[in-house]
């Protein structure tokens, strides 16, 4: 499968190194950058599994209530047009939720996207207590995750740890829950991903 390579006013995408790095953008950039999606409130498990092996490479939340956000504790996708604060990344438009599926998915590692239906009181407070919960170190993704759910009503038994497919695998037994798999034969290496903005939205485009 050819990369689908994504352009925004010709800047590269910004890409960190994981750890506990505060980041802390404007009160109007997060404002601006506010997305309301149409779909039901619900809290998805976003998972990284290694190819052929099946080891989990990383966890985050995609929090979708008042507004939509990602959680990516210890995370290395960056935007210009997304502002962060400490691992909360705002104004997840459906193109900025596939971008970000994209970057990681490759031809080393799946995602795996979990989704559990809840009411929107219970996703905004899975959003407040991601925003409440600072940055994330390096490795410990599966943990601060795991942080944030247990104190979400319907997610207190989450289980501790380090391990990504352990906390996949506890979400699986939850009611309702919606699974997809995201596969992309890219090659192991997509950090020379491009973005260019067109009309507001990230287009893909074919590698040439």
């Amino acid at each position: 499968m050819k990369r689908r390579v994504f352009l925004a006013a010709g800047l590269p995408v910004a890409l960190s190194a994981c750890g506990a790095q505060s980041i802390w953008d404007t009160d109007e950039r997060v404002r601006a950058a506010r997305f309301v999606s149409s779909e039901p409130p619900s809290i998805t498990l976003l998972t990284v599994i290694g190819i052929p092996r099946g080891e989990g490479g990383h966890s985050g939340l995609m929090l979708n209530g008042s507004q939509r956000v990602i959680y990516d504790p210890a995370g290395s996708w960056k935007h210009p047009n997304i502002p962060e604060r400490n691992d909360v990344l705002y104004g997840i438009t459906d193109n900025y939720k596939n971008f970000y599926i994209d970057y990681h998915a490759r031809s080393t590692y799946w995602v795996a996207e979990d989704s559990v239906p809840v009411s929107r009181e219970v996703a905004d407070l899975a959003i407040r207590r991601a925003e409440e919960n600072g940055p994330g170190a390096l490795s410990f993704c599966a943990v601060e995750s795991a942080k944030v759910l247990s104190g979400v009503p319907g997610f207190e038994r989450v289980p501790r740890g380090f391990s990504p497919l352990r906390l996949r695998n506890w979400f699986l037994t939850l009611p309702n829950v919606q699974s997809k798999r995201h596969m992309d034969g890219d090659p192991a290496n997509n950090h020379d991903v491009l973005m260019r903005q067109k009309d507001g939205r990230i287009i893909g485009y074919p590698r040439t």
